[in-house]
């Protein structure tokens, strides 16, 4: 009788998983609104070697894990003059992907005494590809593709930001 039970628990079992696999999968392909930049600070790049300001920038903070998790997703462009800084309790290598980012981007990961310890140039739009820090960060600066390049930024050069 157990035997007979199992077996009827098993095919059972197998039925629902092939027929839930086998269906056609019309979840309605519902696009969030579009999210529109919020300024929630400002931040300066410094060049190492003279202190000198390289760029200000008004920024949206990204310090819950929800806004961590989010990002620029869903966004469609962003404006030079703004970034996304995310900033995390503690300092750890970090790993950042573009998983529903419509627009390519510089990431540019930041330790705990607000340098540069790497800069990751031109992430591909909708990359699920895992983008590493060398070194471990508590900060990380999102910016349009290019313009790490054009402000000439290095690694050791520095951040302010005020909120």
């Amino acid at each position: 009788m157990i035997k007979q039970s199992i077996k009827f628990l098993v095919c059972i079992c197998a039925i629902c998983i092939l027929s839930t696999s086998c269906k056609d999968d019309k979840k309605a392909n519902i696009a969030p609104t579009e999210i529109s930049f919020q300024k929630e600070g400002e931040l300066q790049l410094y060049k190492a070697k003279t202190d000198s300001i390289i760029k200000t920038l008004n920024i949206e903070i990204a310090d819950t894990e929800y806004d961590r998790e989010t990002g620029l997703m869903y966004r469609s462009s962003m404006e030079d003059t703004n970034a996304m800084l995310f900033i995390f309790p503690d300092e750890e290598p970090r790993g950042f992907y573009m998983k529903n980012t419509q627009f390519a981007l510089d990431i540019i990961y930041i330790g705990a005494n607000k340098t540069i310890v790497t800069i990751a140039r031109n992430a591909k739009p909708m990359d699920e590809t895992t983008v590493l820090s060398h070194k471990p960060a508590m900060y990380v600066l999102e910016v349009n593709a290019g313009l790490a390049d054009a402000w000439q930024l290095k690694e050791g050069d520095s951040i302010a930001y005020t909120k």
